[in-house]
């Protein structure tokens, strides 16, 4: 009897599964968490180079700069996959003036439940802005 104690207590067969189980949930939460961050990087790219893009198309435009650095900042972005970008362009208007193009950003968080047990918000979007700034060009 006392052997057949000692096999069951000191036995190793559900060790593995128990690691298993324990590491799993901590290996998917990494992961969702690296997705997240990894789409909220490449939307924030996007909307950097959409944002100089514009600003620089609106920059040598001589006659209707804002329409023109706005179309070009959305050209940009038109083949973005991920994210959702709103464009905002303002200045331009005559040489020498500033034309300023905004576009922000959003991508969604998958870990926004999760979050909240560690202290953080419920927000289901991720999201920034990027602004450039070029002077318009006159000749």
């Amino acid at each position: 009897m006392f052997s057949w104690l000692k096999c069951f207590f000191f036995a190793k067969r559900g060790d593995q599964f128990a690691q298993t189980a324990l590491v799993l949930p901590v290996i998917m939460l990494a992961t969702m968490g690296l997705l997240d961050m990894t789409m909220a990087g490449f939307a924030s790219v996007n909307a950097n180079n959409a944002a100089n893009y514009g600003a620089r198309i609106g920059s040598v435009t001589q006659r209707g700069a804002a329409g023109a650095a706005y179309s070009g900042a959305l050209t940009s972005i038109a083949h973005a996959d991920v994210g959702d970008y709103i464009v905002n362009v303002s200045g331009g208007g005559h040489p020498g003036a500033q034309i300023a193009v905004t576009v922000e950003w959003e991508v969604p968080n998958h870990m926004a439940s999760i979050s909240t047990l560690w202290g953080g918000t419920a927000d289901t979007q991720l999201g920034g802005s990027s602004v450039s700034t070029f002077r318009q060009e006159g000749w």
